[in-house]
């Protein structure tokens, strides 16, 4: 009977055994941690179709503020405004009016003895659309008379092959102003454009001094693209990449 008893109890502390390993073992597998994979999101990039600009085109400006060869510096900026659309070479149009056309001034020559007239030598650097779209340009002073390039929305923006003339603004007439000339040889003898502000005659060697540059603000004037320039459709919003 004793036996018997002893048995009963060798065989119970087994199962007490048994049975704390299994739980501990349960307990161990339960605060194992939980290893998630992360879900990896993919973003398509959507693709803006870009339109050209040629070069030899022409875009029509308005100046915002003056420029004189009496205050203006080297190195000095000014801003212009866009006063009718661009269009692509497929007509779509790419710059709209009221865009910033912004430009430099590259240098600067005060009136002098000897009849010598002021001069102011720009370019322009960058235009920037209503919706924030920036864009570097290349682009130079020129007459808006002239033939060396035009934009509608027909055929549509197009330039001349032949080789464009840099244009400045030159001091002229009997109250100032300023003449468009071309850069070559200066003074009177560079004169090749109309009177753009002010009005009397040329300058002579007669005088004792030429007159300044005084290009009033809301001049126009055009603005010669020397590169292509490729931009987005312009749309009203956001800036387009």
């Amino acid at each position: 009977m004793k036996r018997i008893f002893n048995k009963q109890m060798i065989a119970a502390a087994i199962a007490v055994i048994v049975g704390v390993g299994v739980t501990d073992a349960f307990s161990q597998r339960k605060k194992r941690p939980v290893i998630r994979k992360k879900r990896t999101t993919v973003v398509k990039k959507v693709v803006v179709p870009v339109y050209s600009i040629p070069s030899g085109t022409v875009v029509r400006v308005r100046l915002n503020s003056k420029l004189s060869s009496k205050t203006s510096v080297e190195g000095s900026t000014f801003s212009t405004t866009v006063t009718e659309p661009v269009y692509s070479s497929n007509g779509v149009i790419v710059i709209p009016v009221g865009s910033t056309v912004n430009g430099r001034v590259d240098s600067v020559q005060k009136a002098r003895k000897g009849g010598k007239p002021g001069t102011i030598d720009v370019s322009f650097t960058s235009v920037r659309l209503p919706n924030g779209t920036t864009r570097s340009i290349n682009g130079s002073l020129t007459d808006l008379d002239t033939k060396d390039g035009k934009s509608d929305n027909e055929g549509t923006a197009s330039g001349d092959k032949m080789k464009h003339r840099k244009l400045i603004f030159i001091g002229g007439g009997g109250a100032g102003g300023a003449i468009l000339g071309a850069a070559i040889g200066g003074g009177k003898g560079a004169l090749i454009g109309g009177i753009i502000g002010g009005v009397g005659g040329l300058i002579t060697e007669t005088q004792t001094k030429g007159e300044d540059v005084n290009v009033k603000s809301g001049t126009e004037f055009g603005v010669y693209l020397n590169q292509a320039v490729s931009l987005p459709k312009f749309v009203e919003g956001k800036p387009r990449p």
